[in-house]
């Protein structure tokens, strides 16, 4: 059961150090404007500007993470006429769907792949969400180009927010066609993310640049033998494609 707050406190203790130095700006800004009153508009506008980026994304991470239906799945409803005999479920460091799936699929069988890979994966962020959040039990560490099962044995795949660690588009397509060799040939491939986009943008920033582009997505999936069949979109800033090999 997910906390109430959760998604966004984890935000915040995921990014630590981008919010302390954002609240040190803040008021360090402030302080100076109220000491120098002759410079006190210019002073204003940076700590107004700094409150906004400080609290807006968290204020839709919130939206987004703890209040929409993100978490239901959705969409797996439209995916699947019946319940599917074996799901793939690939993450990048950071698992939020493994326990959603079993709660939503208990009679399939279930492989969990973490692709995480400390010489790729840098960031302090996935570090910390790795220390929070222990491996789903029976994970297996896999590399990006290679994923430890059969070919044509899989009905369901699902990458959940994980897919963009893959940060070059030969190694986006590597990735996935090693996902479309796993699947059988009637089934799905369910990928959601964030998109480098304007909504995203101007909630996010800077830290859209994390993010690729719909272009991006659907030239991987073209390069890697999918067909997009449909698009379900999450609180206007989540977007999930349904994929099937083609």
């Amino acid at each position: 059961m997910r906390g109430r707050y959760e998604g966004a406190w984890n935000v915040v203790r995921f990014n630590w150090p981008k919010y302390l130095a954002g609240l040190c700006l803040i008021v360090v800004a402030f302080t100076s404007a109220a000491a120098l009153p002759e410079h006190a508009f210019p002073l204003i506008v940076v700590a107004l500007v700094a409150t906004t980026m400080v609290t807006l994304p968290l204020v839709v991470s919130h939206l987004i993470y703890d209040r929409s239906a993100l978490y239901d799945m959705p969409w797996l409803g439209t995916v699947m006429e019946t319940e599917p005999q074996r799901i793939l479920n690939v993450n990048a460091g950071f698992d939020a769907s493994s326990a959603i799936l079993r709660q939503r699929f208990p009679r399939s069988g279930s492989v969990v792949v973490d692709l995480y890979d400390p010489e790729r994966f840098t960031e302090a962020s996935i570090l910390r969400a790795r220390r929070a959040y222990p491996a789903y039990p029976g994970t297996v560490q896999a590399r990006q180009g290679t994923l430890p099962l059969q070919t044509a044995t899989v009905d369901l795949a699902v990458a959940f927010l994980s897919l963009h660690e893959a940060r070059t588009h030969a190694d986006r397509v590597a990735l996935l066609k090693e996902i479309r060799r796993t699947l059988k040939h009637d089934g799905r491939l369910v990928v959601t993310e964030h998109l480098r986009d304007v909504p995203n943008t101007l909630v996010f920033s800077i830290g859209v640049l994390h993010f690729h582009s719909r272009k991006a997505w659907t030239s991987a999936f073209r390069g890697s033998g999918f067909h997009l069949v449909g698009t379900h979109r999450t609180a206007g800033f989540i977007t999930t494609f349904i994929l099937h090999p083609a």
